[in-house]
């Protein structure tokens, strides 16, 4: 009786780790580029209590007896499902179509990779400077930050489906500039370390950054120009889960307390 406290005990703590992931989920329904996440469980070691055998008449008994000690998150899991796109009035919003991510610079100096498109430009040494929401510049396909002079009027401005800045000429005609917009693409994503910010770190689980504009062996991304990707959060299912998951703490709890019931009797036998 005392196993099944323990091992209810871990069943309570497992759903109340699911229901942060889900609260954390809902908090971000509103969030551009945010990927919803999972919980994963596994059970944790098994105690024997009987090992295959034959009883004492000589009839076999294939089959042991094993208890189990409860269950543990074994990993919470991104969902990369690509989230609605919704139309923005900002020149600098773009939405990704496909599996590729923006890469920024951070403060430390090294790269970190989101889905968020909602850019703007940002006055720096040398120009105007495209960079994310919070100053950090994004970075093009040959790893720099994207630095335009002072002649270029921002407004006029435009990206093509391939990444490429364009400017028009003097037939009002889109001419390329010669510089693209980085976009990345990870053979693990699930490996990607989840940062603050919508943003991701590369990891050895993750595996390199490969690069779209040089790698033919990946299907490119498609960059859209005012538009940005939601939160693929679904708000219905992630309620769904949450009741399943306030029910799994409520059958937890019970066992404690059935358990609890049982060594109270146990103790008053000698009454």
């Amino acid at each position: 009786m005392v196993r099944s406290l323990w091992t209810a005990a871990t069943g309570m703590i497992a759903q109340q780790t699911n229901i942060d992931t889900i609260a954390n989920n809902l908090a971000n329904v509103n969030t551009q580029g945010y990927k919803t996440q999972v919980n994963e469980f596994k059970t944790l070691l098994y105690q024997t209590l009987q090992t295959e055998t034959t009883t004492a008449n000589g009839a076999q008994k294939p089959v042991g007896a094993q208890v189990g000690l409860g269950t543990r998150n074994s990993a919470i899991t991104s969902i990369f499902r690509k989230g609605n796109l919704y139309a923005s009035e900002s020149e600098t919003a773009f939405a990704i179509d496909g599996k590729g991510f923006f890469a920024v610079r951070g403060e430390d100096g090294n790269t970190y990779y989101t889905r968020n498109g909602d850019l703007k430009f940002a006055l720096a040494e040398g120009g105007n400077m495209l960079s994310d929401s919070d100053g950090r510049p994004v970075l093009s396909t040959t790893g720099q930050p994207i630095i335009l002079n002072s002649q270029y009027i921002l407004s006029n401005i435009t990206v093509s489906k391939d990444g490429q800045l364009c400017y028009p000429d003097e037939q009002f005609n889109p001419q390329p500039i010669g510089v693209t917009i980085g976009v990345f693409q990870f053979n693990n994503p699930n490996g990607l370390e989840k940062l603050g910010d919508s943003l991701y770190g590369q990891t050895a689980a993750s595996g390199a950054a490969i690069n779209e504009a040089t790698n033919a062996n990946v299907q490119r991304s498609d960059i859209i120009q005012g538009y940005l990707e939601g939160s693929n959060v679904q708000v219905v299912d992630e309620m769904v889960n949450m009741i399943v998951a306030q029910r799994a703490y409520e059958l937890n709890s019970k066992a404690i307390t059935t358990s609890d019931e049982m060594l109270q009797q146990a103790n008053n036998l000698r009454r």
